[in-house]
């Protein structure tokens, strides 16, 4: 094993934050010999906490809250934030993590933004190895924040143990046409702002959606105030009573993380760039056929 390799993960594991960022820079920018360091990371199992739902329904306050009563019960954590990409800079959009200010000075607390690149499943494309690496490290929990929640909104479901849906009441007219995909994904509903109008008989709607989930599982619905800490506990308790995954979950989970990555391998020697030029050519060809074309890369 590389000795360089070696020594990022002794300092990763006694809490070296500069170290952890330093290798999460490299991961994502896929240079040095990220790989293989990648390769050498230790076996650690940490629970995985996905947050997603729309924008302005609270997921980072109520990661925030999340952190404060995990800090309380002297747990470290590190938190990965996702936003939407800028279509010009390609960074962060939002930058909304001055929500959680109180917890960059924090040893025991690590915070991560990252932009999602156009990923349709509100994740970044490096996710994965990223939250590996944060399991090699010294922390309790790992919580991910997505950009949103949608039919494509699937990745989270099988990047963390347990995904956490959060919503508001006013959301009610839109929850038909985001039922199918949520019932995939979310293993806790949160309605946050439930001091708001409608929020008893958006919550009886949610319950109602269990009907359409192929599993027919009873969902926990959390009601929570995220700015004035309600239901927070309520929340931290209702995680951990189903953080437990099955066998059959975990196998799952492993399998659309090994798919993602393999994928990720196969294309990212194809640059789009290229691509459109090598159309533009063949176009000018008689009878081009995007299938045709297309298989010359699968090849």
């Amino acid at each position: 094993m590389n000795v360089k390799a070696i020594s990022y993960i002794e300092k990763i594991r006694l809490g070296d934050h500069k170290a952890l960022a330093r290798v999460i820079s490299l991961i994502e920018s896929e240079t040095g010999e990220y790989e293989e360091l990648l390769k050498a990371l230790p076996l650690r199992t940490v629970p995985v906490i996905g947050i997603t739902g729309p924008p302005g329904a609270g997921k980072s306050t109520i990661a925030d809250c999340l952190i404060s009563e995990l800090r309380k019960k002297g747990k470290k954590i590190a938190v990965l934030c996702v936003d939407p990409s800028s279509p010009f800079s390609k960074g962060a959009l939002l930058g909304d993590r001055v929500r959680m200010h109180a917890w960059y000075n924090d040893p025991n607390v690590f915070i991560r933004s990252f932009a999602s690149r156009g990923s349709l499943g509100g994740l970044h494309p490096k996710m994965i190895e990223v939250t590996d690496l944060l399991k090699a490290a010294h922390f309790d929990y790992i919580i991910v924040e997505t950009v949103g929640v949608g039919q494509s909104e699937v990745e989270i479901a099988g990047l963390a143990d347990i995904t956490l849906v959060v919503l508001v009441p006013e959301a009610g007219d839109d929850i038909q046409a985001m039922k199918a995909g949520l019932m995939e994904i979310a293993d806790i509903f949160i309605v946050n702002k439930c001091d708001r109008p409608g929020a008893d008989q958006f919550i009886m709607s949610i319950a109602q959606m269990r009907k359409y989930s192929a599993e027919h599982k009873e969902i926990p619905i959390v009601k929570t105030i995220a700015t004035q800490n309600t239901g927070i506990q309520e929340l931290l308790a209702s995680v951990k009573d189903n953080l437990t995954a099955a066998p059959e979950r975990k196998l799952k989970m492993l399998t659309e993380k090994a798919y993602q990555l393999i994928v990720h391998e196969k294309i990212k020697h194809i640059n789009k760039a290229d691509l459109e030029n090598e159309i533009e050519k063949a176009i000018k060809k008689k009878e081009f056929n995007l299938y045709k074309f297309v298989g010359q890369y699968k090849q």
